[in-house]
């Protein structure tokens, strides 16, 4: 699903205009955003957690040339899912043994 699709349905299900759940979709990705830049969290519960995690410099080996490379220190976005979240997808989704989720 790509972000207009999801509006459609976010119009659809909660009774308001495209132009309005946009607006409203925009408004909640920014909110989140804003927060993140700010070394803040965002829990949802029920739903997941965003964060931004740092991460260390390390040695890397590139695997074209099998030369060593330095991967510079960075701060990275994370979501981790909630536990009802995760509860909710296991349950309507069956994973294939190569892990291919199937219906």
């Amino acid at each position: 699903m790509n972000k207009g699709e999801f509006i459609d349905r976010l119009a659809d299900k909660s009774n308001l205009t495209k132009k309005e759940a946009r607006k409203l979709l925009d408004g909640v990705l920014d909110l989140i955003q804003s927060t993140l830049l700010e070394g803040e969290e965002v829990k949802l519960v029920g739903f997941g957690k965003f964060a931004v995690r740092a991460r260390k410099a390390s040695s890397r080996i590139n695997p074209q040339t099998k030369r060593p490379i330095q991967v510079e220190a960075k701060v990275v976005p994370l979501f981790k899912p909630g536990k009802e979240l995760k509860r909710r997808i296991e349950k309507a989704l069956k994973v294939a043994p190569k892990g291919v989720a199937r219906k």
